[in-house]
This record gives structure tokens, sequence and C-alpha cells, in this order.
């Protein structure tokens, strides 16, 4: 089990030593490497963005990825808005060193521009959310759990949060309540961040997200995918994953059953029939 977890957390958050593939404007999908986000690109019908330790890239159905960003930064705790499709939140570290605070991009992570630097920062999120509750309410990671609820202008630390956490999701239907997968299982607060409790099995949780039809995703290492819907009643989805994880997972806004994911080794996958079955995307 410790093997285990530390392979969740190296996979989730640490840097890795190769050359940088954003000098080439195109290369195979396979080729990009160290994603720390997904979303749909809603300016280009059929891809998808990955944030990556080395800029931001398309991934067209074809397999090949070309490049979004003008530079090499590693953007992490990359979110979408879920109100305006084209206004990405990210944070982390710049090609030269340091950490970013809280960047945004109002065309799509071609470009980008600080909004704020967050309590003790420049802050450096590994992991952040933004609540389709209320889209002015966003949670970060970074010493302990930081709340935004101006749309990321200012910030506040809620309280310390749980241990090594991985991944926030903020809920779908109430904007205090969020949830974060951690290496000692799925955790809930009800009071924006302040107190938690273990939500479900003490399972390491890699990814949490919650969805525009107000679902909850988690993964549960060692068991799989599985679904939340409103009605509370866990669904088991996926279980063929052998020893990879998924560390990433977005919903296409025009249709919930149509869904793509990043794994551990960095595949791209993607699903046609709400997480049930998965294959390469564009495949």
């Amino acid at each position: 089990m410790r093997t285990q977890i530390n392979r969740i957390i190296a996979a989730s958050i640490a840097s890795i030593s190769v050359v940088s593939p954003s000098l080439a404007e195109q290369m195979p999908l396979n080729e990009v490497s160290h994603i720390h986000g997904i979303s749909f690109d809603l300016s280009k019908p059929g891809s998808v963005l990955l944030a990556t330790h080395y800029g931001v890239f398309r991934a067209n159905s074809d397999g090949v990825a070309e490049t979004v960003s003008t530079d090499a930064s590693d953007y992490m705790g990359f979110s979408p808005d879920p109100s305006d499709g084209g206004r990405l939140l990210a944070s982390g570290h710049p090609g030269q060193g340091g950490s970013m605070g809280v960047i945004l991009s109002t065309d799509g992570g071609a470009s980008w521009q600080k909004i704020a630097d967050g309590v003790g920062g420049p802050v450096d999120f590994h992991a952040m959310s933004i609540s389709r509750a209320d889209p002015r309410v966003i949670y970060g990671t970074y010493g302990g759990i930081q709340v935004s609820r101006d749309g990321g202008a200012t910030w506040s630390v809620a309280g310390p949060g749980p241990e090594k956490v991985i991944d926030l999701a903020a809920s779908s239907a109430a904007t205090d309540t969020v949830y974060a997968g951690t290496v000692g299982g799925l955790m809930r607060s009800t009071d924006a961040g302040k107190t938690w409790a273990l939500f479900g099995p003490g399972q390491p949780v890699p990814l949490v997200e919650a969805t525009a039809d107000g679902a909850l995703f988690v993964f549960f290492a060692g068991t799989g995918l599985f679904r939340l819907p409103t009605d509370g009643k866990w669904e088991a989805l996926a279980s063929d994953f052998g020893e990879r994880y998924i560390l990433h997972l977005a919903a296409d806004p025009a249709d919930a059953a149509h869904l793509v994911a990043v794994t551990d080794e960095s595949a791209v996958l993607e699903s046609r029939d709400g997480g049930k079955t998965w294959q390469g995307f564009g495949k």
C-alpha cells in the first residue's frame, strides 16, 4: 500500500526531467507527458485542452497534440470556469522558476495574466476547483485550504485541510461543500473547508470531480471509478485499470455521458457511456 500511495503522490505533484515537448508546435498525443489537468475545448469541438508541466496543449481527435500556450510554464491547479468555457484558471510555476500565483486566461489558454498572489503567495495551487453552484467561489490548496468568493481576486485561509491532499472538487450543489481526494480516502467539508470528515472507504483517492449534472466521480485506488449521483447511491463504473489510476477527468458540457480522463501514465482516455468503458482519446 505504501508503494501505491507514493506512486499516486509522485504522479500528481512531482516534477520529471525530460526534454520539454512545448518546443514543437505539433507532436503525437502519446508524447505529451506530465499532465496536470484536462478540459473540453469549446472553441474547437472534438478537442480537449491539456495543462502540463510544459505548457498548455490541444489534443485533437486525430491523435495529434498542438501547443496552445506561448511558453513552457508548469500549469497546475488547472480549472475551467463552468460559467464561461473560454475562461480558465490555473497556478503553478513559470519556466524561469518561482510560483505563478493565481493566473487567468480568457482565450482558451493561449495567454495568461496573474490576478492574485493568494495568501502567503505567490501561491502554487497543486489542486484548485471552481464551484458550479457559484463560479465566484474557488478552492485551492496552499498552506491549507484557501477560498476565494470573488472569482479569484482575493483569498483567505479556511483551515489546515486534510492530510496529503491530491485533488479537490467543489460541490455542484452547495457552495460551502467541497471534497478532497487524499491518500487517506475521500474527505468532505460542508463548512467551506474549515472542518473535514471521511466520506466513504479509507482508500487512497487520486481523483474527485463534480460535474454539471450534480454527480461526483471518484477513483478509489485498487478498486476503480465510481459515480455518486444526486440520489446518493454509489454506482460502480470501471474497474479494469490494473495498476493505473485516473488523476484528472472532465465531462463534455454538451453530453454528460462523454468523458475524458488522464491516467498516472499520462494516457488520455475517452468514454462515451458515462465512464463504464474507456479507450484511447479519438480512437
